[in-house]
């Protein structure tokens, strides 16, 4: 890994302000972000995302990469919570595999955002419609999660629970994050297609005030993630290991996908990250109605304690230097 990489990345207002949070914890300051507010945050990040996204999309259309890498990132949202489920059954029962798997096989919208924030930094050109790759492959992720309990374990529910498919396509279709972020996409395909005044007046609210609110989200991050540190101890040292090597093991996979698809090194950066973070919003509240059976703090403490701050720091900028390393003649 490129030293010089990992200090762009580190040294960047949202990172920093990632490790401010976390400080405030280990030194025990009474620093505290109001409940509602990160979830606004939250929600703004993601309908800026979505409706820049949009607007991404209208231009380049949906031929070229377009389709094709949608496609690849609906099938690695497939794919990778069968790699995981298959290791973690190693050690953990149906319900617990499952739930991890489907957090491991989802998105961080968060790290996706901080991966493009690094790329604009490096001055390395992405485009727009990597967003579509992102609110796409949330959902998928979560039904598989909740086919191989209802497939896996259909008898040992407690009182006979049995899951309906209706019930299934309502969680992983319908969560929040990922309704607001098509949606968002979708109105900003339609301003940009039919009112080009609206992306005017859009424009300062999802575009100049977005860099402001990833870095007062990541404050808030930092503190939860260094407040999620100890229920590592209740995941146990398979579990820790999982949660370092199986991004670094899908980020591997997706890069060579993309290189397959012939994507431009930014591109392929997104498309890495977006294979090897993992969910600990849409997924966690799907798991937690639909699978009460799982341990909240073993999939909670993974992706958030773990695979969200080493992907924020580290992974995006090994990635980056990998996508280097195997896509040297794209560029």
């Amino acid at each position: 890994m490129e030293t010089n990489l990992v200090l762009q990345n580190v040294l960047t207002p949202p990172v920093l302000f990632f490790f401010l949070g976390i400080f405030a914890v280990i030194v025990r300051s009474d620093l505290e972000i109001p409940a509602p507010l990160p979830k606004l945050f939250s929600l703004y990040l993601l309908l800026a995302i979505g409706f820049k996204g949009g607007l991404e999309l209208e231009k380049s259309g949906f031929g070229g990469q377009v389709l094709p890498t949608v496609m690849a990132a609906i099938v690695m949202s497939l794919f990778i919570p069968l790699i995981c489920f298959v290791i973690l059954r190693l050690k953990l029962d149906v319900f617990n595999a499952a739930a991890i798997a489907a957090a491991y096989g989802s998105i961080s919208a968060v790290t996706f955002i901080t991966a493009e924030s690094f790329l604009a930094s490096m001055k390395i050109p992405f485009d727009g419609f990597m967003v579509a790759a992102l609110a796409l492959m949330e959902s998928p992720a979560i039904i598989v999660g909740l086919l191989l309990v209802k497939l896996g374990a259909p008898k040992n529910r407690p009182n006979g629970r049995v899951m309906k498919w209706r019930s299934i396509m309502h969680e992983s279709m319908l969560n929040g994050s990922v309704y607001l972020l098509l949606g968002s996409l979708l109105i900003g395909f339609l301003t940009a297609a039919h009112n080009p005044i609206g992306v005017e007046k859009m424009n300062p609210f999802t575009d100049k005030l977005f860099y402001g609110a990833e870095c007062f989200f990541l404050l808030d991050m930092g503190i939860v993630a260094a407040q999620r540190l100890p229920g590592l101890k209740k995941a146990g040292s398979f579990l820790i290991m999982f949660a370092i090597l199986i991004p670094l093991i899908n980020a591997f996979i997706g890069i060579f996908v993309a290189k397959f698809l012939s994507l431009q090194p930014g591109n392929a950066l997104l498309f890495a990250v977006l294979c090897a973070s993992a969910s600990y919003l849409a997924v966690p509240a799907a798991m937690r109605m639909t699978v009460p059976e799982a341990k909240a703090s073993y999939y909670i403490s993974t992706t958030l304690g773990l695979t969200f701050p080493f992907n924020i720091v580290f992974g995006i900028p090994l990635y980056m230097s990998l996508v280097n390393k195997f896509i040297p003649s794209i560029g």
